[in-house]
């Protein structure tokens, strides 16, 4: 808490729709033509709500279209998360506004990097601030409150859009357009950030996440290349076999069903893993659990658990700068 009784939230702007600038108020898909964009501070100014529940310190990280986020930005972002919360003991929490194409992705890995216990919300909007019905205002008026809230601490990095709070590891999105795009699917979301201002939970993640990672990248500067491949009728191994003649550090192979794939697919993976290559099977269903078989045990592959495969991809990349054990590899797939 600070002086004036009220919760310290930093406000972390890297730009996405949240922040685009239309032509004209219902430009809800051309708006990012002009790249044109709101600093996080005007974003604020459109809310004067949020003072009265935080003290608020704005910065901006970055603004640009969450199709050109990647890992150099995720690092950077995690490096400066974890400034904030060792240099500033008074901060309560940190709101990040970003883009909702990979949201998802660098909510998942700041689960993974950010060292400590208090909350780290992402939001972002589906339409424009410059649109009629525009998500952005009441998306970020309510990362600010669940990022005040105490009562979100502990519980890893949390998303909330559409006035719902979402576990990072589990949300995605599902729709092109709709508000209510993002969803934890059979897993459920955790909460709602509410019309009465209350932020209110009912369940918790049980996976390891921020304090509890062995992942530090304080001294990382960049992070191996992992590539995802995915699998579908016909799928031979041309592309397998491409990234492991570009020397990738690792596959994800989004697989069919339980994670299979057709004949020539499956024969490249294992031509992977022969080159020394750890290759990680997860499933394109967006729901349930790839498991250890006879054949994953025989081969050498790794398997995702339940994680989509982009995510699998970052908890990849993250192990790979730990160890190349594929044992080790799958502790931290089933652990995380």
């Amino acid at each position: 808490m600070t002086s004036n009784n009220k919760p310290r939230v930093y406000v972390i702007g890297t730009g996405g729709s949240i922040s685009f600038v239309g032509s004209h108020r219902t430009d809800y898909i051309n708006y990012s033509y002009g790249n044109k964009h709101l600093t996080i501070q005007e974003l604020l100014d459109r809310v004067p709500e949020v003072n009265d529940f935080a003290e608020i310190r704005s910065e901006q990280f970055m603004n640009v279209g969450s199709t050109e986020v990647g890992p150099v930005h995720w690092l950077g972002l995690a490096k400066r998360i974890n400034q904030v919360f060792r240099e500033d003991p008074n901060t309560a929490g940190v709101a990040i506004t970003h883009g909702t194409a990979t949201l998802e992705e660098t909510a998942y890995f700041l689960n993974l990097t950010v060292k400590s216990h208090k909350p780290v919300v992402v939001t972002g909007a589906m339409r424009p601030p410059t649109g009629l019905a525009t998500d952005a205002d009441i998306n970020l008026i309510d990362c600010v409150r669940v990022a005040a809230a105490p009562q979100s601490a502990s519980r890893g990095v949390l998303t909330v859009l559409n006035n719902e709070i979402q576990a990072a590891r589990d949300v995605v999105k599902t729709n092109s357009y709709r508000l209510e795009t993002f969803r934890s699917n059979e897993l459920g979301l955790l909460g709602y950030a509410d019309s009465d201002e209350e932020t209110v939970f009912y369940r918790n993640p049980t996976k390891a996440h921020t304090v509890d990672s062995e992942f530090d990248v304080e001294d990382v500067s960049e992070l191996p290349r992992v590539d995802i491949a995915y699998s579908y009728a016909g799928a031979d191994g041309l592309l397998v076999n491409a990234l492991a003649d570009a020397g990738v550090a690792g596959i994800v192979a989004g697989g069919l069903g339980s994670g299979g794939s057709p004949s020539g697919f499956s024969t490249a993976l294992r031509d992977a893993r022969k080159r020394g290559i750890p290759v990680v099977i997860s499933t394109q269903t967006g729901n349930g659990r790839v498991v250890r078989t006879r054949r994953t045990n025989e081969e050498g592959f790794i398997v995702a658990d339940n994680l989509a495969p982009k995510k699998a991809r970052i908890l990849l990349m993250l192990a790979l700068t730990r160890t190349e054990d594929p044992e080790e590899i799958q502790r931290m797939m089933v652990t995380y």
